[in-house]
């Protein structure tokens, strides 16, 4: 730990006892140290052996506002389900305390928020350490004078809350600690863009009051056992705009040095392995989908780090690596930041201007591998009595450097043109949509006199396939299928959402059928690709004989496809929906998706 650790707000008696729980050395106290500061958090106390309770973060919140006006902002920006305040920090030393102060000052703004899975705690610790720090000159001296550091120590509350000393059973400390889910059970990493938690909803609000440049995800990993302690992840970095992805690997790779220069062993990919629990199988990176937020914020052009500590390090280990990053970030932002704020300024003038452009939607790692070395310990892999599966055992008094192969060749896996003008919501779906375009801040118009006969490009799918089982509380859906260009009038109240916007990759992100973490993915459109009405197999039976007495070429082909398709000759059902969907009772929104491309705008569109 630097020399900066508060040990000055502790009883002299507590210095050694502390320095041999977090190995480290006792300081010097400084003459004349201030007085004014609120006192030390129970991470501190305990020498990061235990974390507080949720009331420590709304006292301290309260308490740096009060000690430092003119530096700590406190701001309340929702409440969970459970009726906790939703509590951020707003620091700077700038005297831009808020999202308009900072604008008009062309500031950077960083968020960092911790706790989104509340037991993986480091970053909370870590951030109140920092911010006395800071505030004091100790580290990253000057740096909050030139940016905005927008804190929130814990997202998921009501996790938080759910205190108990198993509940990460895969990590070394803290003594106690929360829950990885929300109180109403969502992973908030897993719903950026579908945003069905309340606590995700509030903080979508926070980041478009603030629009920071970068937002850092603070977590703790989960896996094997290994000599690293810390992994950086950030992007945009293989995916989302051109110029960002040198701007994102500055940045990534500059923090990565400072912890290296720090003693640390940081990764820039996440320590996941091919094969579970099988480190020979190698690691396979990736860009996220934007249910996490790395690969969220590349969507608003924008840029996001991923924090992970290891699980397997003990917790005051883990709170000093966090706190190192957490520095880090805070001076690069400082230093480099105004000019990256320039760039991603300049990334939301090209984004509106995507018309025609080829856009990925989802990315893959080729299997072109390299091998690195990796700080590892001599394992087994032998199988178990227990679970009768090859279970791995580490010793980890024995290091060694694997041999690791590593896939990291990152390439565009599902790519579309996105559209000419925009999107078209019809009526009947526009305040559906409209939820979610509003959260995510997505600029669109409702039309007032509708559009007849709309030239535009539909999607259709003939299989579509919902899951048996739930995601994050929704039935998923896919639906293969194709384009084709159709003619259909749209009511007055449908939407029209252009692609000449700098939120034009989130647009294409939440409406696009093909793209993973979609509206239509997450199971916001079933309804339309549930067949409602039908045709009694009786009448079914005259229709079929009336079409083929008045079509020849209809018969040739319906003996042509029992011929060659085995399925659809042992099936009744689908021989008579082969004559059900030739006749006009025959339902022609049946597997249409709801959303529609143009490649116009409407008649009326005021761009």
């Amino acid at each position: 730990m630097p020399r900066s650790f508060p040990w000055r707000f502790l009883p002299f008696c507590s210095l050694h006892r502390l320095a041999a729980a977090a190995g480290l050395v006792a300081a010097v106290l400084p003459a004349g140290a201030a007085t004014s500061w609120p006192k030390p958090t129970l991470a501190e106390q305990s020498g990061y052996l235990r974390t507080g309770r949720y009331e420590e973060v709304e006292r301290l919140c309260a308490a740096w506002q009060q000690a430092q006006p003119k530096a700590v902002r406190c701001i309340r920006f929702g409440q969970t389900p459970e009726g906790r305040p939703m509590l951020a920090l707003a620091i700077s030393q700038s005297g831009a305390l808020t999202p308009e102060a900072a604008r008009q000052r062309g500031l950077p703004v960083v968020l960092i928020q911790s706790g989104i899975h509340a037991g993986e705690i480091d970053g909370k610790d870590a951030g109140f350490q920092v911010l006395r720090e800071v505030l004091d000159g100790q580290a990253a001296p000057g740096a909050l004078k030139h940016a905005v550091w927008l804190f929130v120590p814990v997202f998921n509350i009501d996790g938080h809350e759910r205190f108990g000393a198993w509940n990460r059973p895969n990590q070394r400390g803290p003594e106690e600690m929360g829950w990885r889910t929300t109180g109403q059970n969502h992973n908030l990493n897993r719903d950026y863009l579908k945003a069905d938690a309340p606590e995700m909803q509030a903080m979508l609000g926070l980041v478009r009051d603030w629009d920071p440049l970068a937002t850092v995800d603070l977590h703790v990993t989960d896996g094997a056992k290994f000599e690293h302690d810390v992994a950086v992840m950030v992007e945009p970095v293989n995916a989302g705009d051109e110029a960002l992805r040198s701007v994102g690997r500055a940045w990534r790779d500059g923090v990565i040095a400072d912890l290296a220069q720090q003693g640390s062993l940081p990764l820039p990919f996440y320590p996941s392995f091919e094969v579970e629990d099988d480190p020979a199988s190698g690691v396979r990176d990736s860009v996220s989908p934007p249910r996490f937020s790395t690969g969220y914020f590349l969507l608003r052009n924008r840029l996001a780090m991923l924090v992970e500590t290891h699980s397997w390090k003990d917790y005051p280990t883990r709170v000093r690596v966090m706190r190192n990053t957490i520095v880090s970030v805070l001076a690069r932002i400082a230093e480099h930041g105004q000019a990256w704020l320039k760039i991603a300024h300049e990334a939301d003038e090209r984004a509106a201007k995507l018309a025609g452009q080829p856009v990925p939607l989802d990315y893959a790692a080729t299997d072109k591998a390299r091998i690195v070395p990796f700080r590892g310990y001599a394992y087994t892999r032998t199988p178990s009595d227990i679970s009768g599966a090859l279970m791995t055992r580490y010793d980890e008094n024995k290091p060694e450097v694997w041999q690791l192969p590593l896939y990291d060749e990152v390439l565009p896996k599902t790519v579309v043109n996105a559209p000419g003008a925009g999107y078209l919501v019809p009526a009947a779906w526009a305040a559906t949509v409209a939820r979610w375009l509003d959260l995510h801040g997505v600029r669109y118009q409702r039309l007032p006199a509708g559009w007849a006969e709309a030239p535009t490009s539909t999607w259709r799918s003939e299989q579509p396939k919902f899951e048996a089982t739930s995601s994050e509380g929704r039935q998923r859906l896919s639906a293969p299928g194709a384009r084709r260009s159709e003619a259909r009038s749209l009511p007055p109240g449908s939407l029209f959402v252009p692609i000449a916007q700098p939120a034009a990759r989130l647009a294409i992100a939440l409406l696009e059928p093909q793209a993973p973490d979609g509206l239509l993915g997450w199971g916001v459109f079933n309804n339309a690709f549930e067949h409602k009405e039908y045709m009694e197999p009786y009448v079914a039976e005259e229709v079929a004989r009336a079409q083929l007495a008045a079509d020849p070429a209809l018969a040739q082909a319906f003996q042509q496809k029992l011929a060659n398709d085995p399925a659809f000759a042992a099936s009744p059902q689908a021989r008579l929906d082969f004559f059900y969907r030739r006749h006009s009772s025959w339902d022609e929104r049946y597997g249409l998706y709801p959303v529609l491309r143009v490649d116009q705008p409407p008649p009326a569109a005021k761009l």
